[in-house]
């Protein structure tokens, strides 16, 4: 099922006999005396080694016949970010798991979704199974299967949803379907999986309340600070009690929801907990999986730190953050070229009074949603100068709206990233600084680098050369593919001395 070299079972073992968190998600223990596969996190008692398997993704060893555990539930694991830039196998299974557990996708009416998935990425069906079943042990149908059973699971032990909202949420066609492949793969039907979980968590007109797994350290505070630097009013806040507040609008179809969420870190446990609206349950998989992004829930800190470490020493715990909205950010980037944080939100702010739509929620603190792409794509210039948006910004806010709205321009994980930077580099008034900007935070790319970043020549200490953006990048090659990382860090560090070897 796992190659031999993808997975150290002593090291698995050594990993679970000590619970720590920062394993979670990079492998689950199948217990064959019991048939259940847990996280390196779960706190039953450690089972004998020799009664231990060990899998690297959910999906194998359910494809094994072993099934989630109800305690340290699999589905709250942060999930495994395997990063390659060399390997082409590895990439097209980063590019194909990536849009697979993308919730957006999951529905598919027709039964090609493989063949639909081999089509985008540029390689037949059969190779793709192949790369799967090398790599995973699995198809890309039985991973997909997967990801929407342990969703269905989350919101049968975290919602009263009921069981035909929730099948049709985790992207089964009908609740016949659901039921029996449920059964299958658990040996439960949803109803007896429900009243086997733990109590549900509901406040009434309080939202719904889910919680999120993620890898240690994180940097909580600089987290916050990032987003509270940039928050709109009305839009979102960070408040004294370190609580993320956001609106956000989900267009799903010919449908729209409209709704708001608040997430709070419990740092002891390693989670998020994330409250939603009632407006946003339908959707309620595609918010989580959006705000993992936006968060960087699924970040592998291990990794990312065996790289980076020794040049920035005091960011082991900083993530990327992201959005919850890409075309928002993408607006947001246009709007803060060669301008300093304050102004940017300054004209963001205005932005949002101008043409943003209010909306009704238990907090005072949001009011509006920000400006959806229909309208801005119709948005006159003499409207956005009046805001003191200057021309070159107009259009390319027009033009990204447009692109957006009516084109079809994707702005999230699961997009197609050189040639979603390309599409944008030719939007006039986007340079490759708002492109890479937008692949690093929107696009979710870890090995993005905006080059000519002024406060990155800064802190490589290369800003006085005669092509500092040159210089920038020859440094840059020894952060590969953790870039995306290392820009935070030099941002957040100030000063940073450029790697051995580096022209710079």
């Amino acid at each position: 099922m796992n190659r031999p070299d993808r997975i150290d079972a002593d090291a698995c073992y050594r990993a679970l006999c000590s619970h720590d968190a920062r394993f979670d998600g990079q492998f689950f223990t199948a217990v064959t005396s019991t048939g259940i596969y847990c996280r390196p996190v779960c706190r039953v008692r450690t089972p004998r080694r020799e009664n231990c398997r060990f899998f690297e993704h959910a999906a194998q060893a359910e494809q094994a016949g072993f099934r989630p555990c109800l305690r340290c539930r699999p589905e709250l694991a942060p999930m495994d970010r395997h990063w390659s830039t060399e390997d082409a196998s590895a990439i097209l299974q980063q590019q194909a798991t990536q849009w697979l557990d993308d919730p957006q996708h999951w529905r598919d009416a027709d039964g090609n979704m493989g063949e639909r998935l081999a089509a985008r990425l540029g390689v037949s069906d059969r190779h793709l199974r192949r790369v799967f079943e090398d790599r995973l042990g699995v198809s890309p149908l039985q991973y997909l299967l997967t990801r929407k059973l342990l969703t269905a699971k989350q919101l049968l032990a975290d919602t009263d949803l009921s069981i035909t909202q929730v099948a049709l949420a985790s992207g089964f066609s009908s609740v016949r379907r659901f039921n029996a492949a449920f059964l299958d793969h658990y040996r439960l039907n949803p109803t007896q999986l429900r009243r086997e979980s733990s109590a549900r968590v509901r406040d009434s007109g309080h939202g719904t309340m889910v919680r999120l797994g993620y890898r240690p350290p994180y940097d909580v505070a600089a987290t916050l600070a990032f987003f509270r630097q940039r928050r709109i009013e009305g839009v979102a806040f960070v408040d004294d009690q370190q609580r993320l507040g956001q609106t956000l609008r989900m267009d799903t179809g010919d449908r729209s929801h409209r709704g708001w969420l608040i997430a709070d870190f419990d740092q002891t446990r390693c989670q998020l907990v994330l409250r939603v609206s009632d407006e946003l349950r339908e959707v309620l998989p595609q918010v989580i999986h959006r705000m993992r992004a936006a968060l960087d829930l699924d970040a592998d800190p291990g990794a990312i730190n065996a790289l980076l470490h020794s040049a920035f020493p005091a960011g082991d715990g900083l993530r990327v953050p992201g959005a919850l909205d890409g075309f928002e950010l993408a607006v947001r980037a246009v709007l803060g070229q060669q301008i300093t944080v304050a102004a940017a939100r300054t004209l963001a702010q205005r932005l949002v009074n101008r043409f943003g739509e209010p909306i009704d929620t238990p907090f005072a603190a949001l009011s509006r949603l920000f400006p959806a792409p229909e309208v801005l794509a119709q948005a006159s210039g003499d409207a956005l100068g009046e805001l003191g948006i200057v021309k070159q910004r107009q259009a390319a806010i027009v033009a990204l709206a447009r692109g957006v709205a009516e084109q079809g321009l994707v702005l999230n994980g699961s997009a197609d990233v050189p040639a979603t930077i390309a599409a944008l580099k030719a939007v006039p008034g986007i340079g490759d600084w708002t492109a890479q900007d937008i692949a690093m935070r929107a696009l979710r790319w870890p090995d993005a680098f905006p080059a000519g970043d002024v406060a990155l020549h800064k802190a490589l200490g290369v800003r006085d050369f005669k092509q500092p953006a040159r210089e920038a990048e020859t440094a840059s090659q020894a952060w590969r593919p953790w870039r995306s990382y290392a820009v935070v860090r030099a941002w957040s560090a100030g000063q940073v001395t450029p790697l051995p070897g580096a022209s710079a």
